[in-house]
């Protein structure tokens, strides 16, 4: 699949630290730009990610012309590129995770998350040496993954859920092209990896994978934001856009098979391989959306989820405020695409 590796995504709260400032100042040039009438497209951006080519499906298949909504999809293939776009009012909604909507907000810069795409489930692992029995017995070895990324989250979660402390661990910062070669090479005990980096070591590397987004439900959630300004100017179209989204998904339930062939030209790979990457996440219905932005203390939660990774980007110096992450959260599109 071509660059739908959670690389460039995952990175790029680090990329783009020194862009807020930029961003910030250009906010109120780029509000200008942004869809002010229902004659004027929505510019909805995406970027490699298996959930994320749905949004081809929704075009392709008519369902923006079936609510009556003008949107035109912007296709980034540089994940960072679409953020930036988004924070400077370049685009008016973009696909991004949770982790990379918490800088921006607490820097000021008005967003709202009204959608949950998917969920990574599985596609982010922990993959070690088959001796390696269990979380626990990672202590004293060598681990490398991504400071900062949510799979550097992945690992802090998974030690702490079983007792242990980043520093029971020989903690090697590691991009996941680094990560996955040194983990197949011996030179890691365990490598915190996502696909097609988590197959291949396992493959190659004679691994297994210890632990998993699996095993963390909603940890990495993948959202639709849209800047602030355009869900109050422009309520109506979001809903139609949400409400597009989940016929997409019936269009893709009915015809799996016709659609599937559909994403894989987009994502230029094969039907199979497309499925892979299917695999490794959790499309969420608009049931799983209410679930989602329900509030409790667990990690199903996006306030939970939120709250705990804004703190962990606290800690490592990459925010330096935690943003009100319940008013980032805008339920009510998903509540009435429910039916609630």
């Amino acid at each position: 699949m071509r660059r739908t590796t959670r690389g460039i995504r995952l990175t790029a709260v680090m990329l783009l630290a020194m862009a807020f400032a930029a961003a910030t100042a250009l906010a109120g040039c780029g509000d200008k730009k942004e869809a002010g009438s229902s004659e004027e497209p929505i510019k909805l951006a995406l970027s490699p990610w298996p959930g994320w080519y749905f949004w081809f499906l929704v075009d392709e298949k008519g369902f923006f012309q079936k609510h009556g909504v003008n949107v035109k999809l912007e296709w980034f293939p540089v994940y960072s590129d679409s953020l930036q776009a988004l924070f400077t009012g370049k685009v008016d909604a973009n696909s991004q995770t949770l982790s990379d909507t918490l800088a921006p907000a607490s820097k000021g810069i008005k967003l709202k998350a009204v959608l949950v795409n998917d969920n990574s489930n599985g596609g982010d692992a922990i993959v070690s040496k088959p001796d390696i029995a269990s979380v626990k017995d990672l202590k004293g070895k060598t681990v490398a993954t991504e400071l900062g990324t949510v799979d550097h989250l992945l690992l802090l979660t998974a030690l702490e859920q079983n007792g242990l402390k980043e520093s029971d661990v020989n903690y090697v910062n590691m991009t996941v092209n680094d990560a996955g070669p040194a983990f197949i090479s011996g030179k890691t005990d365990a490598s915190v990896l996502w696909e097609p980096f988590q197959t291949t070591a396992v493959k190659e590397g004679k691994g297994k994978v210890l632990f998993s987004s699996k095993d963390t439900p909603g940890l990495i959630p993948d959202l639709l934001v849209f800047r602030e300004s355009v869900v109050k100017n422009r309520p109506d179209d979001v809903q139609k856009i949400v409400d597009a989204w989940f016929d997409a998904q019936n269009y893709f339930k009915d015809h799996p098979d016709e659609a599937i062939e559909l994403l894989a030209k987009k994502a230029e790979t094969s039907p199979e391989d497309f499925k892979l990457g299917l695999g490794s996440i959790k499309l969420f219905t608009a049931e799983d959306n209410l679930n989602a932005f329900g509030r409790r203390e667990e990690y199903t939660s996006l306030s939970y989820t939120g709250k705990k990774t804004a703190e962990f980007l606290r800690n490592l110096d990459m925010i330096s405020s935690i943003p009100d992450v319940d008013a980032l959260l805008e339920p009510k599109f998903v509540q009435k695409a429910a039916g609630g």
